[in-house]
């Protein structure tokens, strides 16, 4: 019997990702070093509090029982961090727990939107932003972002057909895999143009906590009406380097998350009450270590960025997110870059086309090494490209 995958897989794109994973291997059994700054996995560890309650509740027989739910400890731990971190208030309605925004954002079209509906997304942008809603059935519409408007979306030139026709609009700030952020006037442009043409934020805050420079940034749920129009995923991932424990929470419109919960209460039994504990933990213990590690991500930044421009290469400072966005040398594609960068120098990165096709001519890098090493990667760029 011929066994074959299901239509929709023909959307997935992972054939670069395949090939860079199996040279990479290839350069590891020729004993040469490499600098993977392809993924964004943080290297930095938990806090110890985190630590120990997540094993003190994993000594608890009775915590391997489905959980079913959020403990109300969770959700009240999510309140909390909400009113001091953004000044946001929030009751138990309007969040629930989630394994991870990629989760959430992989699943919420299903409880939104019907076949056919159509679900705006960036271009560039996160490959699940479009992922989500195709497998909802959804249509995808995409909107342009360029760097001559700083990766912000100019609502006006959303064609009047599009908009017409959304049902749901995908934003994140600070964005992956561009870097940039957005100015508190664009929200506010934002939410009146999603009320006037009813159209559902599914805001993306993954990366809230790393933003350089001395600024600050705002929950989207912080601006005036933002709960009538939509929702913000907040992750625990990076904030607080808990990748593995795949935990995030979404936020906002009671009528959105009442529908999001029904749909979720049908394909999971809720996370492990361990998780739950280091979500706690994370949420309102001591939180010198998010400061610290942003600190950390900006000085592996600058030796980054810096030390490319330096090398005559394009790579403006990251303003937020844990990556760094370049334009490739002229004469090479994204791909062709990314692979003869790590057979040159074993320097790993990854392909601005698979982000969207307005990624094409650049390739990201992610900041998961110490700053010494970043600085050996950028000598071995300049030495491999000869780039003066």
């Amino acid at each position: 019997m011929k066994i074959t995958g299901a239509k929709r897989l023909d959307a997935f794109q992972n054939g670069i990702f395949s090939e860079l994973d199996q040279k990479k291997e290839e350069l590891i059994k020729e004993g040469r070093t490499v600098y993977n700054l392809s993924v964004g996995t943080p290297d930095f560890e938990p806090d110890a509090h985190v630590i120990n309650a997540l094993v003190e509740a994993a000594g608890k027989p009775e915590n391997y029982k489905y959980s079913l739910r959020d403990k109300e400890e969770l959700i009240q731990a999510v309140i909390l961090y909400y009113k001091n971190r953004f000044d946001v208030e929030l009751d138990a309605e309007e969040t629930m727990a989630l394994y991870g925004s990629q989760e959430g954002i992989a699943h919420i079209g299903m409880a939104l939107c019907n076949p056919g509906d159509l679900v705006l997304v960036p271009n560039p942008g996160y490959p699940v932003f479009e992922i989500g809603p195709y497998l909802a059935g959804a249509e995808i519409g995409y909107y342009e972002l360029s760097p001559e408007n700083n990766y912000l979306p100019d609502l006006n030139a959303i064609p009047e057909d599009m908009v017409k026709r959304a049902r749901m609009m995908i934003v994140s700030y600070p964005l992956n895999p561009v870097c940039a952020v957005a100015p508190d006037s664009f929200y506010e442009e934002l939410i009146s143009w999603a009320e006037k043409n009813e159209v559902i934020i599914v805001h993306d805050s993954a990366y809230a906590d790393i933003v350089y420079d001395g600024k600050v940034c705002r929950s989207f749920l912080s601006f005036e009406g933002a709960k009538k129009v939509g929702v913000e995923l907040y992750s625990l991932s990076k904030s607080f380097n808990m990748t593995g424990c795949r935990v995030s929470f979404v936020s906002g419109n009671k009528e959105i998350i009442k529908n999001f919960r029904k749909l979720r209460s049908q394909i999971d039994y809720g996370l492990f009450f361990p998780i739950q504990d280091a979500a706690i933990a994370a949420l309102t213990g001591p939180q010198d270590s998010v400061k610290k590690h942003c600190m950390e991500y900006e000085k592996r930044r600058n030796a980054l960025c810096e030390g490319l421009k330096k090398a005559g290469f394009e790579a403006p400072l990251s303003a937020g997110s844990m990556f760094a966005w370049m334009k490739v040398p002229e004469g090479y594609s994204s791909t062709e870059f990314c692979l003869k960068l790590m057979e040159k120098t074993g320097v790993l990165c990854t392909p601005g086309n698979a982000f969207g096709s307005l990624g094409e001519g650049y390739v990201r890098f992610a900041l998961v090494l110490p700053v010494e090493q970043i600085r050996e990667a950028v000598a071995l760029i300049q030495e491999g490209f000869g780039v003066k």
